[in-house]
């Protein structure tokens, strides 16, 4: 399995859960008329490191990689967190 493939991998699971957020903010009334730019501007820029790494893998597949990376890695260390106090038995000290 290629580096390519791990990152877009992590970016999609990514995606799935901001799209997700989104969906239960509409249905819900927590995304309205005074967020829904910032929301916008979430979904937009998710699209285009997906749609882009794509295209950019079959003309530049470092810059694909490091694209890809600039979304994965900042997630990576997010759910790391999350999972610290499930193995760590719930004690943050």
């Amino acid at each position: 399995m290629s580096l390519f493939n791990i990152l877009f991998g992590i970016d999609a699971l990514l995606c799935i859960v901001v799209l997700y957020f989104y969906l239960v903010g509409m249905a819900d009334g927590s995304v309205s008329s005074r967020n829904i730019g910032l929301w916008l501007v979430i979904l937009l820029a998710l699209a285009t490191v997906m749609f882009g790494s794509i295209w950019l893998r079959s003309h530049y597949p470092w810059v694909a990689n490091w694209l890809l990376s600039i979304v994965a890695l900042p997630a990576i260390g997010y759910l790391l967190l999350i999972l610290l106090p499930v193995f760590g038995k719930g004690k943050w000290n």
